[in-house]
């Protein structure tokens, strides 16, 4: 036994592990791999991943505490400024839209599953829930621009805690013969979740604030409290502890007394762990026995829910709302089923055919045909329909530069007038304005206020060129885009080899990938470029490559970066030199002769 858990245990690590790096590999959803190693290893493909041995009655406990902590990572991301007048929107989804979902797929649920009628309410109530665990992954894929990947980030976070408290509700209806005491589950539900989230939250502030928690515990202790929360809601109302780390999340999110960047950094790490490990356990569960049951009718129901319940629960949720057509399509293809929809199923499905309803057993194999077929749909046809539809771009390859002097913006003209697309970033205004009037896109204000990452415009940008003479602000820049470009893609000047007088230099660890080379410190850029060098683009060949243009402009002569024909960027490093192919264009400094003064 013991052997047996440690094998599982290894296997989910390593198989979680291979799936995300695959899918980020492939292009492909991530969750249909995980979904996919965890039936080959549960006990009817490979037998390393024997669930119910592993973890017994202690399984589905795991999976809803783990599920907690996702929603309180999520929510810690739910910043009211960046919705704006979308609010309305997330409100009407959440409310509205879940209504409507609940009604459709329960009337679908009956006539094409010919499940009874207490069967298909409980079915349409349970597939209101999307939920952080499949959509954020999805959308993280897509990078979808405009509104509606903010609404739809707000929407799988939100509407978990209400689909799940109203299948639950819905559930105990069903079981105990009444509804008004489902009706009273609802008040204490937003009592008690409300309450203890807000609580929790409020004394990590108070604690934080007056620094009675060191550093090294912010994460852990954050996490605590989370747990804490849900466990008392749950203590008074069954299913509120959801509610509760969801509005200690939201609440966190949106005060400003302490800083709570290093927290999230933490649970975005812990986030990708809970999720491989939940769909691998979940879908190691999964019998061929059930599956095998499954037919047309199952098909006709997932094309349905696709096709006709998701559309129309968004155009009742946007008539009348200032959304671009193309952002309503997009949002009305996008609503995956994930962990919730499976656990609470797996758990009523047990109580119910114990309860004598008829063709409970059922409800778990549809549902699973419904996760794996939603994340099949929307994670394959969401980013192409994206990109078709203007909302997100192929290969971001644009940059953004951080320092809008005469050096930054040169490159970012030279990068324009090479197809590349380009943002430059200063505080000082004069430079911004010189920068607009040679035509480039910039922004006025730090990458590092609290409302950049809202007002900035990154469509099409996937590097950052960090190039001030402020070392410290290059490198402060590039962490804090670390979680959208990723360390690939980053890239700040060499710093100064020796620091000024009592300063020291900077650590190793706060440093972005060196752009161009370690020689190349700001000063010694400057000291080129202000002489007579300039910037020039080679279309090289298999006659001309990078020997011939070092040859015909001289050996002091910088080769900087190569763009590809499909406008991709790749930079040189010390670690990586140029390696040009004929057919790219060479964007060199050409002209700087560093012993001119």
């Amino acid at each position: 036994m013991k052997e047996s858990f440690i094998v599982g245990l290894v296997a989910v690590s390593v198989l979680g592990a291979a799936a995300q790096w695959l899918g980020w590999r492939l292009r492909l959803p991530a969750i249909l791999l995980l979904l996919g190693f965890g039936i080959a290893a549960g006990p009817e493909g490979f037998g390393l991943v024997p669930t119910d041995a592993m973890f017994g009655d202690l399984l589905l406990p795991f999976v809803a505490v783990s599920v907690a902590i996702l929603l309180f990572e999520g929510a810690l991301t739910l910043h009211l400024p960046e919705l704006g007048a979308r609010l309305r929107v997330v409100f009407k989804l959440v409310t509205l839209g879940a209504g409507v979902t609940w009604l459709l797929a329960a009337l679908c649920a009956r006539f094409l599953l010919d499940l009874s009628w207490p069967l298909s309410t409980l079915l349409g109530a349970v597939l209101t829930v999307t939920g952080p665990t499949v959509v954020l992954p999805l959308l993280r894929q897509i990078r979808p621009t405009g509104p509606s990947g903010t609404i739809l980030k707000w929407e799988g976070i939100v509407i978990d805690p209400i689909g799940a408290v109203l299948a639950v509700l819905v559930f105990e209806g069903l079981v105990h013969g009444g509804f008004a005491p489902a009706l009273a589950g609802i008040g204490k539900t937003i009592l008690f979740g409300g309450v203890f989230g807000a609580l929790a939250a409020w004394l990590l502030t108070e604690f934080l604030a007056r620094f009675w928690i060191p550093d090294r515990l912010h994460s852990a202790s954050a996490l605590a409290l989370a747990l804490l929360s849900y466990g008392l809601a749950n203590q008074f109302q069954h299913e509120a502890g959801l509610l509760a780390v969801t509005v200690m999340g939201a609440v966190l999110a949106n005060q400003r007394r302490v800083d709570i960047s290093h927290i999230l950094e933490f649970k975005e790490n812990l986030q990708v762990l809970l999720i491989s490990s939940l769909f691998i356990l979940l879908a190691a569960r999964v019998q061929w026995a059930e599956l095998s049951g499954l037919g047309l009718p199952e098909f006709l129901f997932l094309g349905a829910l696709v096709f006709v319940v998701r559309p129309a629960s968004v155009w009742a949720c946007t008539r009348g709302e200032d959304l671009s057509r193309h952002d309503k399509i997009l949002l009305a293809a996008m609503a995956p089923r994930g962990v919730v929809a499976a656990a609470v199923t797996a758990v009523f499905a047990l109580r119910l055919e114990a309860e004598g309803f008829s063709g409970a057993t059922r409800l778990v194999p549809i549902m699973f045909l419904v996760i794996a077929g939603s994340v099949a749909v929307y994670g394959l046809g969401g980013r192409p329909l994206a990109i078709r539809l203007g909302l997100a771009q192929r290969d971001p390859n644009g940059v953004m530069i951080i320092g809008a002097h005469e050096f930054g913006r040169a490159l970012g003209s030279a990068l324009k007038d090479a197809g590349v697309p380009v943002l430059v970033v200063d505080t000082n205004p004069r430079r911004i304005a010189t920068a607009r009037m040679e035509g480039l896109r910039a922004y006025h204000g730090s990458v590092l206020n609290e409302h950049a990452d809202d007002e900035l415009e990154l469509p099409g940008i996937g590097k950052l060129f960090a190039v001030t003479a402020n070392d410290e602000v290059n490198a402060l820049s590039a962490r804090h885009f670390i979680h959208l470009f990723g360390r690939k893609n980053i890239f700040q000047l060499a710093p100064r080899k020796k620091a000024a007088k009592g300063a020291t230099e900077l650590a190793t660890e706060l440093r972005a990938r060196v752009l161009f080379g370690e020689e190349l410190t700001y000063e010694e850029l400057m000291r080129r470029f202000t002489g007579d060098a300039q910037f020039k683009t080679t279309l090289l060949t298999d006659q001309f490559g990078l020997q011939q243009w070092h040859e015909q402009h001289g050996e002091h002569a910088l080769a900087l970066l190569t763009i590809a024909k499909n406008t991709t960027v790749t930079v040189g490093t010390s670690n990586h030199p140029l390696d040009p192919q004929p057919g790219d264009t060479l964007l060199g400094l050409v002209g700087a002769n560093p012993d001119s003064s």
